[in-house]
C-alpha cells in the first residue's frame, strides 16, 4: 500500500463506520497509524469497532452516535472529536442509503429521506469539520457512486443524492482553492455491503425486491485499499471497478450507447 506512512497520527473521522465499507475504511487507515473519530446511527456496533481497531494495535478511537440528518448532531459528534483528539485532519462521508423503485410509483417522501441521508448528511458533516480541515490543511473523502457519474435505472433518488454530491463538492473545492483542503469523490461500482438488502422501495419501506447487479461486486477491503491509495495519491477523482470505468466512459462519449446496455443489464429493476 502506497503512502504508508502519510496518516500516521492523523485525525480521520468516518461516518458510516459501523456498515460494511465503513468498517474496512476505518480498518485502513488504522492499519496506517490514524487515530479515528467513528460515527453511524448505531452506537453499538461503532463502540465494538472502536474496541478492535485499538486491540490489534491501531491508534485512539472515538465512537460517536450520529444522526447525520440533524445537522446539530453532527456538531455535537464532530465536536467531540476534536476535543477528545485535537482536531480533524481528514473527513470520509461515508453514510448512505439506497433506493429502488420506478419513479412514478415512489412517494416524494422517499426522495427527501435519501437527499437527507445521502446529500445533507455529508453537507452537515462537512460544516462541522470544515474549519479544523482548514486549519490542519486537510482532506475531505466523499463516497459517492457509480450512479453519480452516470444514470442507473430504477434508482432516480439515489442517482439524483449523488450527482448533487458531485455538484456541490466539486463547486466546494474551487472554493477551498489555495487552503490547503483536498476534495476527492470516489465512484465505486457495486459493493457487497449488504446495502443494498436494506434499500428503499416507492413506500419508503426495505424493499424485497431483489437487485440486479452489473459485473462482480467489489469486497469492502478491496473498495476500501482502493480508496485509501487514491486519498494518499491526492487524486480529485476515484472511479471503482471495471463496471464504473465503463459506464463513465460510455456515458461521457456514448450516452445513448449507455442508456440502452444500462438498460438492457437492468431491465428486471422494475419488474414486480
Amino acid at each position: 500500500m502506497i503512502g504508508r506512512r502519510a496518516y500516521r497520527g492523523k485525525v480521520v473521522v468516518v461516518t458510516g463506520a459501523g456498515g460494511g465499507l465503513g468498517r474496512a475504511i476505518a480498518r485502513c487507515y488504522a492499519e496506517q497509524g490514524a487515530r479515528l473519530g467513528l460515527l453511524d446511527l448505531e452506537l453499538e456496533p461503532t463502540e465494538d469497532l472502536a474496541r478492535k481497531l485499538e486491540h490489534d494495535g491501531g491508534g485512539r478511537c472515538v465512537a460517536a452516535a450520529c444522526d447525520v440528518t440533524d445537522e446539530a448532531a453532527c456538531q455535537a459528534a464532530i465536536g467531540r472529536v476534536i476535543a477528545e483528539l485535537g482536531g480533524v485532519d481528514v473527513l470520509i462521508n461515508n453514510a448512505g442509503i439506497t433506493q429502488r423503485s420506478a419513479f412514478e410509483a415512489t412517494s416524494t417522501a422517499v426522495y427527501r429521506k435519501v437527499m437527507d441521508v445521502n446529500f445533507f448528511g455529508s453537507l452537515h458533516c462537512t460544516r462541522a469539520a470544515l474549519p479544523s480541515l482548514v486549519e490542519r490543511r486537510g482532506q475531505i473523502l466523499v463516497i459517492s457512486s457509480v450512479a453519480g457519474l452516470a444514470p442507473l435505472l430504477g434508482r432516480t433518488g439515489y442517482a439524483a443524492s449523488k450527482y448533487a454530491l458531485r455538484g456541490f463538492f466539486g463547486s466546494l473545492r474551487a472554493e477551498l482553492r489555495g487552503t490547503g483542503v483536498g476534495v476527492t469523490m470516489v465512484h465505486p461500482t457495486f459493493i457487497a455491503t449488504g446495502l443494498d438488502q436494506r434499500a428503499l422501495g416507492e413506500d419508503g419501506q426495505t424493499t424485497d425486491h431483489p437487485q440486479s447487479r452489473v459485473g462482480q461486486q467489489l469486497t469492502p477491503e478491496q473498495a476500501a485499499r482502493a480508496i485509501y491509495n487514491g486519498a494518499a495519491r491526492g487524486r480529485r477523482t476515484v472511479v471503482l471497478g471495471r463496471v464504473g470505468h465503463l459506464s463513465r466512459m460510455l456515458n461521457a462519449h456514448f450516452p445513448g450507447l449507455y442508456e440502452r446496455l444500462m438498460t438492457r443489464s437492468l431491465r428486471d429493476e422494475l419488474k414486480r
